[in-house]
């Protein structure tokens, strides 16, 4: 797998475009900067983004070539990530964070209980996790994304996996989703925003 996204990401043009996911830049718009962690981050464009507004970033992906993209489109931005390669089934970093970003970050149903725990365990008290994936819906369309039900996440999921959560938002939908070359056209996904609670 490791090998796949290193050979999707080595071409010049960045393969998920260079602007952020739209629904996380609303919420970065929106919420206070501080420390972020994202996962699955890939070639940065949200990491970028972030950190332009303020934001204090980590990210992991398991791509070299995808982390090399991220820090050049860092310094061409002037901003500073920090961006670890690694694979998320092993990480664990001593970091405390505000708030986790899931963009599009798909874990295989046998591990992602324990990884969306693990990465619980790095958010802060009153911290907030903001997620975007593929629905289960996704198998309709054609536009990207896993093609294996056991990487498609719907409502239930998620509200099982963020159970000791509140949440401020969880629903799906279909969007036309235009992020390069790769998630292009009518998508079924599904969006949360989630608090830990204070103690």
């Amino acid at each position: 797998m490791k090998e796949f996204w290193n050979e999707r990401y080595a071409v010049e043009e960045y393969v998920y475009g260079k602007t952020p996911n739209d629904f996380f830049r609303q919420f970065i718009d929106k919420e206070p900067p501080g420390s972020l962690f994202l996962a699955s981050e890939g070639e940065g464009r949200n990491a970028v983004y972030a950190a332009s507004r303020g934001w204090n970033v980590y990210a992991v992906d398991y791509s070299e070539v995808a982390r090399k993209k991220a820090m050049l489109w860092a310094k061409e931005n002037q901003v500073n990530i920090h961006y670890e390669v690694a694979d998320i089934l092993d990480w664990d970093a001593d970091i405390r964070v505000d708030c986790i970003g899931l963009i599009y970050a798909h874990f295989h149903a046998d591990t992602r209980k324990n990884i969306h725990e693990k990465l619980l365990k790095k958010l802060k008290p009153g911290g907030k996790v903001v997620l975007e994936a593929f629905s289960k819906e996704q198998l309709r369309f054609n536009s990207g994304g896993p093609k294996s039900p056991d990487l498609l996440y719907d409502s239930g999921i998620l509200r099982n996996d963020f159970a000791l959560m509140n949440f401020e938002l969880l629903q799906e939908k279909v969007i036309d989703l235009e992020e390069g070359d790769f998630h292009r056209g009518n998508a079924g996904i599904v969006q949360m925003i989630a608090k830990k609670h204070e103690s």
